[in-house]
């Protein structure tokens, strides 16, 4: 009973699974070469199974094989020509030796597919994949003779369902394939900077037909990363290396490596001191670029960027992108915001990506998160390439559509109207993106900070940081020397924004104190984009709508253009306005229709509360005084504004209830003349007038010095009890003394916060100067 056997099904893994991802071994045709086939007795040498092999022989029973793989590609090649796909099923072996003596090899359509109820008890499938598995019985079966042939034992032609044509037949899984010279070409295509899309379009050129290639996009996708990740593994060294030596020579200089250093298969993340400080003053939004992660590119790079006071890119860390699961991802925003204090970003620009996205939604849960709309636009040229060659209008209907509606419900009836008009309601990309379009589309992310200072324009700090520096051909070897000059560049160019802000003057362009005071807290560039504004106001009219005693609504619409008007809500007593248009929740800059409203409201200078620190500049000062400039510098102007408003805003109600009836005119009038009674003696006597049980009483003055009770009889006065009135006059006078005390504070604090301003300025000049001086060196060398 030496052959005596057990029977089990051996469920082999096939790396990229079976056609319903059941995981067993799948056919393949690429290893077999000269195998013998017997027929009738007669051994005959066969020919490499090809997909355009013309052996037109079917299995039978009793037919032979030299060995098992010949029988495995025998079968599949006969699959090929029929029009269905195989897998390995079963095999038994000697319980002598453990060696195989039967195998059998069926339809992938064989048996169905096993619900593992302990698999998925406890955890939710995402996307469950499509059931293909029908119980078909065909099948081939063959077992080891003592001679060392292997045998047909069994053969079951007969399909339960429909077979593939010849046209299909290279969707198969088993019958997908990347010959050797298929992967020479892409090897090459892929090192020019072709991506996968191209490099297939060149096969299917160079093979005549998607069916001659033998392979799908999908399988030159997969084949092109595995091909860039075993390409890295030799390079994956230097790059810890260096990010070691940086940490040797920098203070604060910070990496990071996902799984053990000597062994890399992870993520890898690394932020110089510069970057976390920059992290600090402009770590309010931040983009996480993963444009070098696609195939066109042999670098996996992604920096992570935001915006500085000048609006230009500033880097807050980088990170090598060896592996891309959600895990991975996880891991790295954890790593970063570790890097960067633990402060998470009030929101964060990605690419269109699921696999990002619920990576940021575990780590920044409070973070609004938002997809690259001009990623998505590229995105859209290249799946809607055959409406833009048909359609030339149909760039500028989608534009207008994404871009320039105000409201979510004039989006959504023009987007249903862009996608009638061209015939797009079923495209299936087009439905993806609609469906996240509040990640996308700008009127539902207006009412969150992005630091872009146009709503419709491109802004600059959505170039990548990098770009011009790192480009499809460049390999790590280069990566360092240009990854440095890169920050170098761009501290330089800051450096340079610095000195033209604080040498130059901005040419005003009206009288208002609100641009003078705007010229001198914004940085240049934020100043100009700011003056852009303020001038388009001249333009605009407002107009109250509605006034509920706290706040009052204004239509503010451009001259002769009722039917585009924003509504502006402005609270009198807080000095807060909020405009239709959301731009200062977006961008941190106040809109022309606010700005409108406060010029009609006589509000002559900006309000501390608009004026945001990162875009100052003294964004980088470590000034502590300099949250109260706007306080201490404007104090006059901002509560004069104040006041005439309040007066104003009273004195309209006034003059509506007093104009109701005879009565109500006559008292009223009566009440005027007294109210300009005690101004006048208000403004008479510099507003050193008493109100004592609502009658105006001059205070004690001493040969013009206001009086103190400094003398023996009025300390003696004051220790005997006061009458009312008398009491009334001492709180005044301890309430005008008060005020001077005040008064003496903020000016003194003024002078404090101007003598550590001009000691924050010169050290930024001198750390221009030193820029410069090593730049100069850099050149003579």
């Amino acid at each position: 009973m030496d052959n005596e056997v057990i029977e089990f099904d051996i469920g082999l893994g096939g790396g990229g699974g079976s056609e319903d991802g059941d995981g067993d071994d799948v056919l393949d045709e690429g290893n077999v070469a000269n195998c013998s086939l017997v027929i009738d007795g007669n051994v005959a040498t066969v020919r490499s199974y090809s997909p355009q092999g013309d052996l037109d022989l079917e299995p039978y029973e009793g037919m032979e094989f030299e060995s098992e793989e010949a029988a495995k590609a025998f079968y599949n090649s006969y699959a090929r020509r029929v029009g269905f796909s195989t897998r390995v099923s079963s095999s038994r072996r000697s319980r002598k030796d453990g060696a195989i003596i039967q195998r059998s090899f069926v339809c992938a359509k064989e048996g169905f597919r096993n619900l593992n109820e302990k698999r998925t008890k406890d955890r939710e499938i995402k996307r469950p994949r499509t059931v293909t598995r029908v119980g078909c019985k065909a099948a081939l079966s063959v077992k080891i003779q003592d001679s060392g042939m292997w045998v047909v034992s069994n053969f079951v032609k007969e399909h339960n369902h429909e077979l593939v044509p010849p046209d299909q037949v290279h969707c198969l899984r088993s019958h997908r394939q990347i010959s050797g010279p298929a992967k020479t070409l892409i090897d090459t295509l892929q090192a020019a900077g072709m991506g996968p899309r191209r490099i297939m379009s060149a096969l299917i050129k160079e093979y005549g037909g998607i069916s001659k290639v033998g392979f799908t996009e999908v399988d030159c996708r997969n084949y092109m990363r595995n091909n860039r990740q075993r390409s890295m593994e030799g390079d994956i060294q230097l790059l810890l290396d260096y990010l070691k030596q940086m940490n040797i020579q920098n203070a604060g200089f910070f990496y990071a490596v996902q799984g053990d250093e000597d062994q890399c298969s992870g993520n890898v993340f690394w932020a110089d001191s510069k970057a976390r400080a920059n992290y600090n003053y402009f770590g309010d939004t931040i983009t996480f670029d993963t444009t070098y992660r696609s195939n066109r590119y042999r670098l996996p790079f992604a920096p992570f960027t935001g915006v500085n006071h000048h609006g230009q890119p500033v880097l807050f860390g980088c990170a090598f992108l060896i592996n891309e699961s959600e895990a991975s991802f996880i891991w790295l925003f954890k790593t970063w915001l570790a890097a960067m204090s633990g402060q998470p970003p009030l929101s964060m620009t990605t690419d269109h990506d699921a696999v990002i996205r619920s990576a940021i939604m575990q780590v920044f849960p409070e973070t609004r998160h938002r997809f690259c709309k001009w990623h998505i636009f590229k995105k859209c040229q290249e799946k809607l390439s055959h409406v833009f060659l048909e359609h030339p209008n149909f760039e500028a209907d989608f534009h207008k559509c994404v871009n320039l509606t105000e409201s979510t419900e004039e989006f959504e009836s023009c987007w249903l109207s862009l996608v009638d008009k061209y015939e797009l309601r079923d495209h299936d990309w087009l439905q993806v993106i609609y469906l996240d379009r509040t990640q996308w589309v700008q009127v539902y992310l207006r009412d969150a900070f992005f630091a872009e200072m146009s709503i419709t324009q491109r802004s600059d700090s959505m170039n990548s940081y990098f770009d011009g520096y790192v480009n499809a051909s460049t390999n790590l070897n280069q990566f360092f020397k240009l990854y440095e000059k890169a920050v170098e560049s761009r501290t330089e160019k800051e450096v340079k924004a610095d000195y033209d802000t604080m040498s130059t003057f901005p040419v005003l362009k009206t009288p208002s104190p609100m641009e003078k005071q705007a010229s001198e807290v914004y940085t240049k560039k934020l100043f100009m984009r700011f003056q852009e504004e303020l001038v388009a106001t001249l333009t605009f009219m407002a107009n109250k709508v509605e006034d509920d005693g706290l706040v009052t609504t204004y239509q503010v619409a451009k001259f002769g253009d009722d039917h585009s008007a924003y509504y502006v809500r402005f609270n009198v007593l807080e000095m807060k306005a909020t405009c239709s248009c959301q731009m200062f929740e977006f961008s941190g800059l106040l809109c022309r229709h606010v700005l409108a409203v406060f010029r009609v409201t006589n509000v002559l200078t900006l309000p501390s509360h608009y004026i945001l620190k990162r875009w100052s500049r003294s964004a980088k000062s470590s000034v502590a005084l300099e949250d109260r400039v706007a306080d201490v510098i404007n104090y006059y102007l901002e509560s004069h504004t104040v006041r005439y408003n309040m007066l104003r805003h009273e004195a309209f109600k006034f003059v509506e209830e007093g104009a109701e009836t005879v009565d109500s005119y006559t008292v009223a009038m009566a009440a005027l003349e007294e109210a300009s009674k005690k101004i006048f003696l208000a403004v008479k006597h510099d507003g050193r007038i008493s109100i004592v049980n609502g009658h105006c009483r001059e205070n004690l003055t001493r040969n013009g010095v206001h009086a103190n009770y400094n003398s023996e009889d009025e300390q003696r006065s004051l220790a005997c009890p006061l009458s009312e009135d008398d009491m009334d006059t001492k709180i005044q006078e301890l309430s005008y003394q008060l005020d001077c005390a005040t008064q003496k504070c903020e000016v003194y604090r003024a002078n404090l916060y101007s003598v550590l301003k001009d000691i924050d300025d010169h050290k930024q000049q001198l750390s221009i100067n030193v820029q410069r001086i090593k730049h100069s060196l850099k050149d003579d060398l």
